[in-house]
C-alpha cells in the first residue's frame, strides 16, 4: 500500500481519537421530526427541503454523516461564550437560536435523505485527479485524499465529510479557505497543512473529480 496512504490513515485515526468532544450534547435527544421541521422552514432557502441544494455555493447536506453535520453546526454556533470555531455570518446567525438537540436532529434528518449527486465535468483532468486522490503526491509530501475520505468519497463520520457528489465549486472554495486559514476548524490543522501544498489547478481538478465519485 502507498506509504502516503498509510500515513494519511494513521493521521486520520489520531485525529478521530483527539477530535473535539461534545460532552454537553452527548445525551441530547435526537428527534428527526423536529429536524425536518427546522430543515424545511429555516434551512430550506439555502439547502433545499431534502438537503439537495441547487446552489453551488451552498453544500448538499443530504446523505452527509450526521456526526459531521452536527460538528459543523456546533462549530458555527460556538459554546460557553466563546467565538465560533467556524466563522460565517449567515450560518453563525442561523444556528444562534438552535439547541444542541436541534442540531443533532437536523443532522439526523439530513443524513437520512438521499443525495442527488453532482458529476465530474472536466474529462481532461480526471486521470490526474484520480492519481492525487488515491495516491497523493510523494514529491510534495501530499497524502492521498482516500486515506481519510475513503476510496468512494464516503468519508468518516464526524471528522471527515462525505465528498462524493458534492458541488465542485463548494469543495474548491473550502480547500482554498483551508489554505488561506480563513477556515480553521480542522483537527490538528490537518486540512490546512494539506491545502497549503496544493496549487489552484490541483484543487480545481480534485474538486471536480470528487463530485463524480460514487
Amino acid at each position: 500500500m502507498n506509504r502516503f496512504l498509510l500515513a494519511a490513515i494513521a493521521s486520520c485515526l489520531i485525529n478521530i481519537a483527539s477530535g473535539p468532544a461534545h460532552a454537553a450534547g452527548a445525551n441530547a435527544a435526537v428527534n428527526p421530526a423536529r429536524g425536518k421541521e427546522i430543515a424545511t422552514t429555516v434551512c430550506v432557502a439555502c439547502h433545499a427541503a431534502d438537503g439537495n441544494s441547487s446552489i453551488a455555493g451552498n453544500p448538499k447536506l443530504a446523505g452527509q454523516s450526521a456526526g459531521y453535520t452536527y460538528k459543523q453546526l456546533s462549530n458555527f454556533k460556538g459554546s460557553e461564550g466563546k467565538a465560533p470555531d467556524r466563522v460565517n455570518p449567515i450560518m453563525n446567525g442561523m444556528v444562534a437560536g438552535l439547541s444542541d438537540a436541534d442540531m443533532k436532529s437536523i443532522a439526523a434528518y439530513y443524513a437520512a435523505q438521499k443525495l442527488v449527486p453532482e458529476v465530474a465535468k472536466n474529462h481532461e483532468t480526471v486521470d490526474y485527479a484520480r492519481q492525487l486522490y488515491r495516491a497523493g503526491d510523494a514529491a510534495k509530501g501530499l497524502p492521498a485524499c482516500a486515506g481519510c475520505h475513503g476510496p468512494s468519497g464516503a468519508g468518516v463520520p464526524k471528522q471527515f465529510p462525505r465528498l462524493s457528489g458534492q458541488f465542485a465549486e463548494y469543495t474548491e472554495t473550502q480547500l482554498k479557505s483551508f489554505r488561506s486559514g480563513e477556515r480553521s476548524n480542522d483537527a490538528n490543522k490537518m486540512m490546512r497543512s494539506i491545502a497549503l501544498k496544493m496549487t489552484d489547478p490541483e484543487i480545481k481538478a480534485l474538486a471536480d473529480y470528487v463530485a463524480g465519485l460514487r
